[in-house]
């Protein structure tokens, strides 16, 4: 042999070798170093999961009286997998059932439909899961119905009864709080995408209020068994079996009973308001604990049954819950509302003048009317009242001294050209009171309300220039007419500038200027605690099935307003002296407890769907008593007329309700607080439940309620 044959040989030798021991390498590294990782993907592709979800936790109020609270039902479910392999796609049996429960076919179909299998103008109602996990369809089903489907099964394909815990509303007080709950619903693509969080199909995850920002303490373990399977998805056997752990309780801050008087109220408000000839759409009230900031009621009118997201929402309750006709249910107006505040919003002016140099304690002019430039500012409804002291105008509710204070300021921050060294005290004061920005309220979806400042009206006119300076050609042609069209000229030439007429608007809270009813009862709740103010808080601690603490939330001071004393106790004068020989003296008319506050009655700009021009917005800020204040209280109607007849009766109502009072007299054994309002973590009572629902031998969250 050659060397140069031996020299090739001896290369192939190497090279199989080499070979031969990668392919060992590799087979050590797959069998041996991975094995775990691989036997982990064989189990995977041959084994199925079977979820059980866990008793979510209940919500209560501050006595741990359950609102909401997880409870066995019946479900009825539609397997898209098996309706779609029926020749015809499951029309006879969505027929059926539809018959059974007596309900509209269009609303079965729509539940049953892949939100991406209808149009984007028609999605009401849809499924946002997937075709290959059960689609509820009536939840709180009866006995009866049920048994009618098990027992008529081939009547049914594809139809499902499973026994699962159902978000209940037992409404021990006959409170409705559906807005501050909130609800659960399926869980999505998007919420299986969260890393975080590792959801299942058959869950229920909290979508808006309470559910939702406390989901994570709520949810709960759901339980997991995986079984083997074999290429006929025969059970070979059980890989593990993980029980479900119930989720933890919320106690909220809320009073059940005083939720339910708050609601009550202020329904009765909106009727009013229509009994008076005013359109009276919706409102909100709320009522905070001053010297902790403790949401303990929060409502909103219209409202909505919460148990629809369970027993099957259909397409018609989903467009009321939006619909402007209907008074948009689903919005939470205490902290979703946006209005202009009105004369409530001139002890925010009383610090501004102060602030600017103003004697608080000396006279000033209320005429009929100011001149502004080529505008007439009027009083209301026109009327002089003559030299009278500041703390009179407040009471009686001047507005044309405020024009006149708060055009003087404007003037001397330099008017349409302003100073470098603009005092602003106005926009100061408001600022300062936290008007535009979030209370921090821990509830989802809150709105910051505005504050029409120098910096906003240059955010403003960037983003409206031009549609204003070609109105002509942008606007409706029911919108041309000669004011609008004059109105659009000047803010296409100075949109930006705070004008004389902006600063005497935002004086008497008016124009631009817009408010929560939440961050209103913020203010008067700081304005009664002498400047400090603290952030709204609804949940009051997190507590396991055993009663065991797991987390409790402490009273947060959100910000300090530092003025004089003297300052806060003009204030404090002049809003009792609303109530005493003001414009709220009459509602309070023998009233036993001392209560100050201030109404407000807001102009509103725009038509009604109808065509009818809008109606005055009603407002009351209040706090009580007078010289220990405990509780803000506010109440809003829109389109409800004048602030005391409308909303001052039923912020009256509300202290009826907090302080026992019948007529004029106090039985403090009715009163909601007699003691004061709880300091203590209450212990959560389930049992109250079985008081309301015949619930014999049923464990609810580890509790046997009989």
């Amino acid at each position: 042999m050659s060397l140069r044959s031996r020299i090739n040989l001896i290369i192939f030798q190497t090279l199989v070798f080499s070979l031969m021991f990668a392919l060992f390498g590799r087979l050590f590294y797959l069998q041996v170093l991975e094995s775990g990782k691989y036997q982990d993907a064989a189990i995977s592709i041959q084994s199925r999961d079977v979820v059980t979800p866990a008793v979510r936790g209940a919500i209560t109020d501050i006595n741990g009286t359950p609102m909401v609270v997880d409870l066995p039902g019946l479900v009825v479910s539609i397997n898209r997998i098996e309706i779609d392999k029926q020749p015809d796609k499951g029309v006879k049996v969505l027929a059926q059932v539809a018959n059974l429960f007596q309900l509209e076919y269009s609303d079965i179909y729509q539940r049953t439909r892949l939100c991406g299998e209808l149009p984007r103008d028609n999605r009401a109602g849809c499924w946002n899961g997937t075709r290959y996990q059960p689609i509820p369809l009536v939840g709180g089903t009866s006995q009866d119905l049920a048994l009618k489907i098990m027992e008529n099964a081939d009547l049914y394909p594809g139809v499902e009864v499973q026994s699962v815990p159902i978000r209940s509303y037992p409404s021990l007080e006959g409170e409705n709080v559906a807005h501050v709950l909130g609800y659960v619903g399926s869980v999505t693509d998007e919420d299986l995408k969260n890393p975080e969080i590792n959801y299942y199909r058959n869950e229920v995850v909290g979508k808006t209020g309470l559910e939702t920002k406390y989901n994570q303490y709520l949810r709960g373990t759901p339980g997991v068994r995986t079984f083997l399977v074999n290429r006929k998805e025969i059970v070979t056997k059980q890989n593990k079996n993980i029980s479900a752990i119930a989720g933890n309780n919320l106690i909220t801050n809320i009073d059940a009973k005083l939720q339910a008087g708050v609601e009550k109220s202020l329904e009765a408000a909106v009727k009013r308001a229509r009994a008076s000839g005013y359109r009276g759409d919706s409102g909100a009230a709320v009522v905070l604990e001053i010297k902790t900031g403790r949401v303990l009621a929060m409502a909103s009118y219209p409202t909505y049954d919460p148990s629809i997201w369970q027993k099957g929402l259909t397409v018609k309750q989903a467009e009321d819950l939006f619909s402007e006709a209907k008074g948009v249910p689903a919005l939470s107006r205490p902290l979703q509302g946006l209005f202009a505040p009105a004369s409530t919003f001139k002890s925010v002016s009383v610090v501004a003048a102060a602030a600017a140099g103003y004697n608080l304690n000396t006279s000033y002019n209320c005429p009929a009317s100011v001149e502004i430039g080529t505008r007439t500012f009027r009083n209301f409804d026109s009327i002089a009242a003559g030299r009278i002291p500041l703390d009179v105008g407040l009471a009686i509710s001047c507005d044309s001294l405020w024009y006149q204070i708060s055009y003087d300021e404007w003037v001397r921050d330099g008017g349409l050209r302003p100073k470098s060294s603009a005092n602003d005290y106005f926009f100061k004061a408001a600022k300062d009171f936290g008007v535009g920005l979030l209370t921090g309220i821990d509830l989802p979806s809150e709105l910051k309300g505005r504050l029409p400042d120098r910096q906003w009206k240059q955010n403003w006119y960037e983003q409206n220039k031009d549609f204003y300076c070609n109105y002509k050609d942008r606007a409706k042609k029911q919108d041309l007419t000669a004011y609008l069209i004059e109105i659009a000229r000047e803010n296409c030439i100075d949109g930006n500038k705070v004008r004389a007429g902006d600063a005497v608007n935002f004086s008497i809270g008016q124009g631009d200027t817009l408010v929560t009813p939440l961050r209103l009862a913020q203010i008067y709740a700081a304005i009664a605690n002498n400047g400090t103010y603290y952030k709204p808080q609804v949940a009051r601690a997190i507590v396991d099935v055993d009663g065991k603490l797991v987390k409790e939330f402490k009273p947060e001071v959100a910000d300090t307003i530092k003025i004089e004393q003297s300052t806060w106790d003009f204030l404090h004068r002049g809003l009792r002296m609303v109530v005493t020989r003001g414009t709220g003296a009459g509602v309070f008319s023998g009233f036993p407890i001392e209560i100050s506050g201030k109404t407000g009655t807001a102009e509103v700009f725009g038509k009604n769907p109808n065509g009818s021009a809008k109606d005055d917005t009603s407002w009351f800020a209040s706090y009580g008593p007078t010289n220990d204040p405990q509780y803000a209280v506010v109440m809003m109607v829109s389109q409800g007329g004048f602030g005391a007849s409308t909303s001052g009766l039923g912020v009256r109502n509300i202290y009826e309700t907090l302080f026992g009072v019948s007529g004029n007299k106090v039985n403090p054994e009715k009163a909601v607080f007699p003691n004061g309002v709880p300091s203590t973590i209450a212990k959560v009572d389930l049992k109250k439940v079985a008081a309301k629902v015949d619930l014999t031998g049923v464990k609810v969250g580890g509790v046997k309620l009989k």
